[in-house]
């Protein structure tokens, strides 16, 4: 049986690949990623020839029958995500599922790396020995019900948010009761326009609502616990 490697790969500045995941893009016998335009940039920056492929959400089954013909001959397959570590919001937790179900005996590797979870969490100081992870929160389904889950936690919550929706969130944690919780937001994390911001939710809203030019990229942010009463 083959054997599948799931890379971390830079969630913005490409310096951030270590040399363990440049190794094992080498040796790789075909590379299934969520983007291959992005990856290809990566490839090229390190000079790496590799057999790119896409695997997204949407992969149909005949892709996934791909891969178990590539794991079934033997050979070493990875899997990138657009950026940061695979499975984590991305569809890479379902692949692996699929290969632990069907082919119980292939060797799953994790090449660890870059992650927004982790890199926003490493300037939070905000207590977070202990927290929730929601990933992206529901566009509509659903969503209300999240929300109520991180007003009720006893931990602080971290999540991922796109610019279309970023003012939306904020508005509903103001209107929900949190308008005097602190919260750190990352935007464009380790790349040209990096920038955090570090305060409470109705002054974010406000600031945010008057900076529009700001208002774009990729967002995370960790939402402060309460305070012990």
């Amino acid at each position: 049986m083959g054997q599948l490697f799931i890379i971390s790969t830079p969630i913005g500045n490409l310096s951030d690949i270590s040399l363990r995941a440049i190794s094992t893009l080498k040796e790789a016998d075909v590379v299934f990623s969520e983007n291959p335009n992005t990856t290809r940039k990566l490839l090229t920056k390190y000079d790496l020839k590799c057999n790119l492929k896409k695997y997204n959400q949407h992969a149909s089954d005949k892709v996934l029958q791909e891969i178990f013909s590539f794991l079934k001959a033997e050979k070493k397959v990875a899997l990138v995500s657009e950026a940061g570590t695979p499975g984590i919001s991305d569809p890479g937790s379902k692949l692996v599922s699929d290969v632990r179900e069907n082919l119980a005996e292939t060797i799953i590797t994790p090449i660890p790396g870059a992650s927004a979870l982790s890199t926003l969490l490493s300037v939070a100081g905000i207590g977070t020995d202990k927290f929730l992870f929601l990933g992206f929160l529901p566009h509509k389904k659903g969503r209300q019900k999240v929300i109520q889950e991180i007003i009720e936690s006893n931990y602080s919550v971290v999540l991922y948010e796109s610019k279309h929706r970023l003012l939306k969130l904020l508005e509903e944690l103001k209107n929900h009761g949190l308008k005097d919780r602190k919260i750190l937001i990352g935007r464009e994390m380790t790349k040209l326009n990096e920038t955090f911001y570090f305060d409470l939710v109705e002054n974010l809203e406000e600031y945010f609502k008057n900076n529009p030019v700001e208002n774009k990229g990729e967002f995370s942010m960790v939402i402060k616990k309460a305070a012990k009463s």
